[in-house]
């Protein structure tokens, strides 16, 4: 990556006036949290993912299922977010408007301050009853639950409280699939960070946003993914390492 590339991106970006960003796990991986399918060593060796990530796993072994999302818990609330993070959430002071879209479940945006965000997939760190009897999500405090069960249960009805998070073979919440398409389809600049571009839906926000709304896509990511042939503009690198970078051109 060329200093006129970064210099070039930086330009567009000052110029935005309807930022979106979308963000996948190379993100999270950044800051030491595994992706999905790393994450399966140890106890966790012998499952596959898929089999602790359905509500028909969650039926046939609840408990199975809470204690593996719950390991994965404690790992993220372990971690810091990055120089990348907090990039993403310095950008709104100099910006009319950004909206960060993201796949991962971790919150780590939020916590570097990113007020905008819509998560796609849910966040590990909330829990929810698996019923949603007032709603969805119906939303739990995990420590006013009762703990003479594992997983707990919803006060409300009964039903066992689970993850926040969109299993495979679920929908993604409407509401917030409904927002990103919106967004993505009227945004002037998508920066695409950290992620492989094969995840659907998520994999067609860049295509949504570059055919609808003619929008000047950035590629951040180490490696060249799936979406970089659509992409205006390719910075190889990290989020860690280039976007404060760009930030730092931005302010000058």
């Amino acid at each position: 990556m060329s200093s006129v590339q970064l210099q070039r991106a930086a330009d567009v970006l000052k110029r935005s006036e309807r930022l979106v960003v979308l963000s996948g796990a190379g993100m999270s991986k950044e800051s030491g949290i595994p992706t999905f399918r790393d994450a399966m060593e140890g106890l966790w060796a012998q499952f596959d993912p898929e089999e602790l990530a359905t509500p028909r796993a969650f039926q046939r072994n609840p408990r199975l299922v809470w204690e593996w999302y719950e390991s994965r818990r404690l790992q993220v609330l372990a971690v810091q977010p990055h120089a990348g993070h907090y990039a993403l959430a310095a950008l709104e002071a100099r910006l009319a408007q950004v909206v960060v879209i993201t796949q991962n479940v971790d919150g780590l945006h939020k916590r570097a301050g990113s007020t905008d965000v819509i998560e796609l997939h849910g966040n590990i760190t909330q829990h929810k009853c698996s019923a949603d009897c007032r709603g969805a999500p119906t939303l739990l405090d995990l420590a006013a639950l009762s703990q003479d069960s594992v997983p707990p249960r919803c006060p409300y009805c009964g039903a066992y409280a689970r993850p926040n998070v969109v299993w495979f073979e679920e929908y993604l919440p409407e509401d917030a699939l409904s927002r990103a398409m919106s967004l993505c389809a009227n945004a002037d600049v998508v920066l695409i960070v950290g992620t492989s571009g094969i995840v659907q839906p998520a994999a067609s926000l860049p295509y949504l946003a570059k055919r609808n709304g003619r929008a000047f896509l950035i590629d951040v990511n180490p490696e060249r993914d799936e979406i970089a042939p659509i992409c205006d503009l390719y910075l190889q690198g990290t989020a860690g390492s280039i976007l404060p970078r760009l930030v730092a051109l931005i302010s000058a």
